[in-house]
């Protein structure tokens, strides 16, 4: 028994070693488009405050969540980034358009960014899936600047545009800074 017990613990251990951070740096040759991708293995998870999480818990309703992820697309060293963002809302919630101008913030230490809708690359597989087939999934400018903006933060929060004319916000659970750190030094994106 107490061998059994020892094997179990040692390969726990061992597939600990091997298992990869979620949110670890990857990238991918598209063959489609002949681009490098580089991404986040997975995205940043946002919720929405903790008022309105627990309103719609004690309700029963689904609740609202976002997620985001920078990306950078290598053409032959031409260098161009984005920053990929997936808002499925809640029971009882509609978003109004995240593509239309304003619809989408950013918001840091140093302040809000509004986020532009850009048209991504074609590829032949996307650098995130999006979580829920009933979410918005969009891609925004993101310039070198604003991606060391975001990796110096301690605030990461993103503003949606309900269809109502509110805004409803997400917040990152976790300290987002590390990763992002590690995502720029992976595509070799210097801090100065």
């Amino acid at each position: 028994m107490r061998s059994l017990l020892l094997s179990v613990l040692a390969i726990s251990l061992l597939s600990a070693c091997q298992t990869p951070a979620s949110t670890k740096p990857v990238e991918f040759l598209d063959e489609r488009s002949a681009m490098t991708v580089g991404s986040l293995k997975e995205p940043i998870e946002l919720v929405p405050d903790v008022k309105t999480g627990m309103a719609a818990r004690l309700t029963g309703k689904h609740i609202s969540f976002a997620y985001l992820g920078p990306v950078e697309w290598d053409k032959s060293g031409t260098l161009e980034y984005g920053l990929w963002v997936h808002v499925a809302p809640g029971s009882g919630q509609q978003l109004a358009d995240i593509r239309s101008p304003a619809a989408v913030t950013l918001q840091l230490d140093s302040g809000p960014v509004a986020l532009s809708p850009i048209d991504a690359p074609q590829l032949g597989r996307s650098a995130y899936q999006p979580v829920a087939a009933w979410g918005q999934t969009a891609y925004f400018d993101l310039d070198v600047p604003t991606l060391k903006l975001m990796a110096a933060s301690q605030k990461l929060e993103l503003g949606v545009k309900l269809a109502d004319g509110n805004t409803t916000y997400f917040f990152s659970q976790t300290d987002s800074r590390a990763v992002l750190a590690d995502y720029m030094k992976a595509r070799a994106i210097t801090a100065d």
